[in-house]
Formats: C-alpha cells, structure tokens, sequence
C-alpha cells in the first residue's frame, strides 16, 4: 500500500512538471509571435539549423522558436532522451530524429548531417539545445559562409564584442586542448570546442565523415576540414553559462580527458615520429650516455655497476620500441595516404 502511494505521488509530481514544461513553452510560443520577423534568408538561400539533444525539455522550446527566426529549416535529433524533448520540437515545427538510445553528441551529429545532405543546403548552423548558445548570433555566424569567404565558421566565446561569463577551469582546460591541436595539425583556431559552427555543404559533407561518437567531435571536424583544406574562420559569439542547469553531461574531468585521449590517439597516428620518434631518440642517446659512465666506471675500477648497467639497458630497450614503433605508424600513414589519392 505505501508503495502504491509514493508511486502515485511520484507519478503526480512528474505529470506537474511535464505541465509547468509545456505552460513555459506556450509562453515562448506567445512572446516568439508577438515579436516575430521574417525569416533573414527568405527561401533563397536554404538555412538549416541542426541541434543536437539529450533531456532538454526545459530549453528546447526556447532554442527551436528563436532559431526559426534565422533560419528555413530546424532539425533536431533526439538522442535518446526519456522526457519530453522531442514532443516539444516536433510540436513547434522542427523535424525530429530520434535515437532509441544515448549514443552521443558525435552520434547525433552524424544523424543530423546525413538527414539534412539531403535537402543541400546552403548553409547548416549547428547549436546545442540548452541554451547555451545564442541563436541571435546565426545570421552573423552563416554571413561569411554565405557570402563564400570561407567553408566552416567557428564560433569564439573569448573575442570581439560578444565576451562570455566562462567559467576559469573551461579557459584553462582549453589552453591545453588548444595545444594539442596546434601540434597535430597547426591549427590556429583559438576556440577548438565551440560547438556553434556554420558549414558550407562543401564543408557538410566533409565533416559528415567524423567517426567519434562522444565530445571529441569538434576536435575531428577540425582535423577533417584542416586535411581537406577547408577555409576555416571564427566569428565571436556569446555563451551562456549562468542561470542553466547541466550544460555538460559529463564532468569537466571527464569531458577533457576524453578529448585529450582522442587527440593523442589522433597524434599518434598522424605524426608518430613527433610523439613517439623524437622521444624514442631521446632515450636511446640517455641509455648510451649510461652505458658510457658505466665504462668509465669499470675501466677505473673493474666494477660493473649494476644500476647503471640496468639503466642503459632499459632507457635503450624503451628508445629502441618507441622509434620502431614510430617508423612502421609513419610507413603505414604514407601507404593510406597514397591509396586515399588513388582513389
């Protein structure tokens, strides 16, 4: 009997809630209708606004109804969400995907690519459904990608005009993701995980080949557009940060650590002399300074020692590893890379 009761106490509570979601929502309908404007683009050229979305019910409203200010189209993709996203979108005119399960913002990402391929667009913007991102900024954001001066616009939280309160351990932690990337490819994109970026469908459908599943998707759309030569350009936005309730489905740890595994593992790949070559040499010169003191040692005193011996060992063991390793990662990328352009 008494589980019954909380049972149905906690059916009331959620049915309240899904209420206030949707009495939120109508009130965004009401105040998007009063202050309505045409479309910027008009039919000509097509824009299409992608979002990506996991339990979003509380902002997803807001963000499609601005959205649709700017932009023809608005496509979300559901990834798996178990509340009320998705009706939400769809009632406010977006066209809804929807994943039965949570794969993932790259996941997502890809969903949404190969729906809107489709439809060729001019332009696609792609923002996050929690509000995080200003949908004002599109028509800013498209502008270079419209008028053909570039193939992927960037937002930049930390430039221009449009400065946004980010908290200091995500400007921390992007210095350091910033780094890698410049040493993977020499990128000077100042905000590498900005998910608010505008793409040409030249750049569409490159960026439609990323394979991460999780949050290092706009790391690889990057390395993608750099391979691929794509003109890349950022413009200030504004993020929002205060006032919004889980803009990250993972910890801040969590969520760098993941991207940093990803760009090493890319390095790796990509320049396995520099990551592991050069270290590799390192230690072998390291082991064979060892092995000479040990000489000098035994030619004064006919003494073998052993920590040293075993230290010149194991530096050279290690050295010898990481360079042959290095050379056959490095032989391997030239062969992919020749039987890419063959085909």
């Amino acid at each position: 009997m008494l589980r019954s009761a909380a049972g149905l106490r906690q059916n009331i509570r959620l049915r309240v809630h899904r209420v206030s979601v949707l009495v939120e929502v109508a009130g965004v309908v009401i105040s998007a209708k009063a202050e309505a404007e045409p479309c910027a683009l008009g039919n000509k050229p097509l824009a299409i606004a992608c979002i990506p979305a996991f339990n979003e019910e509380e902002t997803i409203g807001k963000v499609v109804l601005q959205s649709q200010r700017y932009v023809d189209k608005v496509v979300v993709c559901d990834d798996g969400s178990t509340d009320m996203t998705s009706e939400i979108a769809e009632r406010l005119g977006a066209i809804v995907i929807r994943h039965k399960e949570n794969r993932g913002k790259g996941s997502a990402l890809r969903t949404l690519f190969a729906k809107v391929m489709k439809l060729e667009p001019d332009v696609v913007v792609i923002l996050d459904a929690d509000g995080q991102h200003d949908p004002s900024d599109i028509p800013r954001i498209i502008k270079p990608v419209l008028s053909g001066t570039c193939d992927v616009a960037i937002g930049n939280r930390y430039s221009g005009d449009r400065r946004s309160d980010v908290p200091f351990y995500r400007q921390r932690g992007l210095v350091v993701l910033n780094w890698f990337g410049k040493a993977l490819k020499g990128s000077n994109v100042k905000d590498t995980q900005n998910g608010f970026r505008a793409y040409s469908l030249k750049g569409l459908k490159v960026v439609a080949g990323c394979e991460s599943d999780g949050y290092s998707v706009e790391s690889e759309q990057l390395i993608l557009a750099e391979k691929n030569s794509l003109r890349v350009t950022e413009i200030p936005v504004r993020i929002r940060y205060k006032g919004l309730k889980n803009t990250s489905k993972k910890t801040p740890l969590t969520h760098g650590l993941g991207i940093i595994g990803f760009l090493l593992r890319t390095i790796v790949e990509e320049r396995p002399l520099l990551l592991l070559g050069v270290p590799g040499l390192f230690s072998i010169i390291v082991g064979a300074l060892f092995g000479a003191w040990m000489l000098q040692m035994y030619a004064a005193s006919h003494y073998i020692t052993t920590n040293i011996a075993l230290a010149s060992m194991a530096f050279i063991l290690v050295g010898s590893f990481c360079l042959s390793t290095a050379i056959t990662l490095y032989a391997f990328s030239r062969i992919s890379q020749k039987l890419k352009r063959q085909e």
